[in-house]
């Protein structure tokens, strides 16, 4: 939250109640034939995994005229529509083909772009420029991607694509003039007039970019409370609230989740889907660096003051349950980020004379000690469940990367050394997993904004390769802090959409 301190102030008492949409995606789209196919198509949606099965048959989408299912939504202005997806069966044809398309209108020679795998691993971005003309390709350089993307911006459309959780390549991108409404969804087609084929689609996301300026603090930004499972790679929507949140940490029980809101800590109860506030006493204008002790027992907040003039982050400690919130650290800025696996310390990132380093003090307050001192941001201190390293992302390489250091500040190593700005580096609670979001090289080492093209990527704690479990729009309130469920298979955290 360092950048940001000030807007939570100029926005905490503007929304305060928490308003839940209906959960999952399945209200977004509707299903229809393209052409005329000889037999029908269908989709059934899995509310419980919101996950499609499409069936469908149809001749091709190709040349100047178009046959299959399509199961779409209409929609205006600015989007990014993103899948996972995998036929089912064997298929009878090779050249059968499933994706994500955006079309002009309903018509089988309408104009359309989309993003096509087909049964032999085949993809590409296919298009049809104008009504009636015939279709075109702009091949891919991998085959069988498990997630695709296709991105609107103006009247520019992007494809993107990953296979093996790597990060996304771009495959293609061409300006069409569709008009001001299009439709956009997943499809399916067999290839074969004769044939039904079948494709599984999950992780399926619409998301509305932000226009220029918008901040999720001054004008609020609808938020998606989400949970991954870290095996499977599952992602599930359990939240969705027209007010902005962030930051979820998951409690030591498995019961609940916190996440802040306008200055606001909210318990989540995962049984009954619905949050309630939390009391914190004097802590009233929370930000979005807070996070539960490892006994379970006490959580940590960072809250905004004004004193001697200034209006800063000071770290404070309440009851799990609620109640009155005792300060600790006795100058600010303070952002806290850690507690150690004993409940004896607390770390932080802090601004003292002009430079943000990592800081640790007593749980119970006391002098803070300094652990790093290198020119730029330190950020995000964590303990692993051992106690015996804390991981914090640093600048100090010019790239914002994930480094470790002893408790004590010695033995300071870099972590990450790729071409990505990494982030918050949490540890799994079994110490097996470093779990981080990673922005594009274009976004400062520096910053960590609002309303991004991001990745959530896992690492191994002793080292490894770096995959990615979710592409998603968000930043910074996604996962700022902890948010491992207890047994480490799950994840949680924040994703936005306008």
């Amino acid at each position: 939250m360092k950048p940001y301190s000030l807007l939570i102030l100029l926005s905490m008492f503007i929304f305060t109640n928490q308003t839940t949409y209906s959960q999952g995606m399945k209200t977004q789209f509707s299903g229809t034939s393209i052409g005329h196919p000889k037999l029908n198509g269908s989709t059934i949606y899995n509310a419980e995994t919101q996950t499609y099965i499409l069936k469908g048959a149809g001749k091709n989408f190709w040349f100047a005229e178009d046959e299959g299912w399509f199961e779409f939504k209409k929609i205006k202005g600015d989007f990014i529509l993103s899948a996972n997806l995998q036929f089912i069966g064997e298929g009878e044809n090779a050249h059968r083909k499933i994706g994500v398309m955006i079309r002009s209108g309903f018509d089988t020679d309408a104009a359309y772009v989309d993003c096509a795998v087909h049964g032999d691993g085949l993809t590409g971005m296919q298009f049809r420029s104008k009504k009636g003309e015939d279709t075109d390709e702009i091949k891919a350089d991998i085959s069988a991607p498990e997630f695709v993307q296709i991105e609107r911006k103006n009247n520019t459309y992007t494809v993107r694509v990953s296979k093996d959780k790597q990060p996304l390549v771009t495959v293609a991108e061409k300006s069409f003039e569709f008009g001001e409404s299009v439709l956009a969804g997943l499809f399916i087609c067999s290839h074969d007039e004769n044939v039904i084929e079948a494709a599984k689609f999950w992780n399926v996301r619409l998301e509305i970019p932000a226009s220029n300026g918008v901040d999720g603090y001054q004008q609020q930004s609808p938020s998606r409370l989400e949970v991954i499972d870290i095996e499977s790679g599952n992602r599930k929507i359990i939240y969705e609230t027209s007010t902005h949140i962030e930051a979820p940490n998951w409690s030591r029980d498995g019961k609940f989740l916190l996440y802040n809101s306008d200055g606001r800590l909210y318990k989540f109860d995962l049984e009954t889907k619905r949050s309630s506030v939390l009391n914190t006493g004097v802590a009233t204008s929370n930000n979005n660096d807070h996070g539960i002790s490892f006994d379970g027992k006490t959580i940590a907040v960072s809250n905004h003051v004004s004193e001697n003039g200034n209006s800063h982050s000071i770290i404070y400690t309440l009851p799990i349950d609620g109640g009155e919130a005792s300060r600790i650290t006795p100058n600010g800025p303070s952002y806290w980020h850690g507690w150690s696996p004993d409940g004896k310390w607390l770390s932080y990132c802090a601004e003292r004379g002009g430079n943000y380093d990592v800081y640790k003090i007593p749980s119970q307050g006391g002098d803070e000690i300094r652990l790093t001192n290198a020119e730029g941001l330190d950020d995000g201190p964590e303990y692993t469940p051992d106690g015996k390293y804390i991981y914090f992302n640093s600048t100090r390489t010019g790239m914002m990367q994930i480094w470790r250091m002893k408790p004590d500040g010695s033995e300071q190593e870099q972590v990450t050394k790729d071409d990505f700005q990494n982030w918050f580096a949490h540890p799994s609670p079994d110490g097996k997993w470093l779990i981080m979001i990673s922005y594009l090289p274009v976004v400062p080492a520096g910053s960590h904004p609002h309303n991004q093209r991001v990745m959530l990527r896992l690492m191994p704690v002793d080292g490894g390769e770096i995959k990615t479990v979710a592409f998603l729009y968000g930043g910074q309130g996604t996962i700022n802090v902890p948010s491992w469920s207890p047994d480490s298979k799950k994840v949680a955290f924040v994703s936005y959409t306008y």
